[in-house]
């Protein structure tokens, strides 16, 4: 029998912790998209086109995983796979608003352009 814990619950401090759960690769876009949205994989796709199929996959799981997020599975021809914020995802809204500002306003201080996917919630 493991005795493996998953991988933030290692972690001593809190922000190691955090960073834990949301420091995926993907991962703050995907909660960024999903707030106050239930979406598609496909939805998720054209919102995120950087990401591989594989990769995106990978960090809805772990976020899964997590408790994060939900992933609601509908019994049809063809598969359709919903995926939305659980209460302790949406806690995550004012972490991701404050890294959002704290980016925009580093990206404009060294005159570089926003332009990803992510808007102003």
């Amino acid at each position: 029998m493991s005795t493996a814990r998953p991988r933030h619950h290692d972690l001593d401090c809190p922000v190691d912790a955090t960073l834990g759960l949301i420091g995926g690769k993907y991962k703050g876009l995907i909660l960024w998209h999903l707030v106050g949205a239930t979406l598609r994989f496909g939805e998720l796709r054209r919102l995120i086109p950087q990401a591989t199929p594989k990769m995106l996959t990978q960090q809805l799981r772990e976020l899964e995983a997590d408790k994060l997020l939900t992933r609601t599975v509908y019994p049809v021809v063809p598969p359709k796979v919903e995926y939305s914020l659980t209460e302790f995802g949406l806690s995550l809204k004012p972490i991701l608003d404050a890294m959002y500002d704290w980016g925009a306003a580093y990206m404009r201080d060294n005159n570089r352009e926003i332009c990803c996917s992510m808007k102003r919630l």
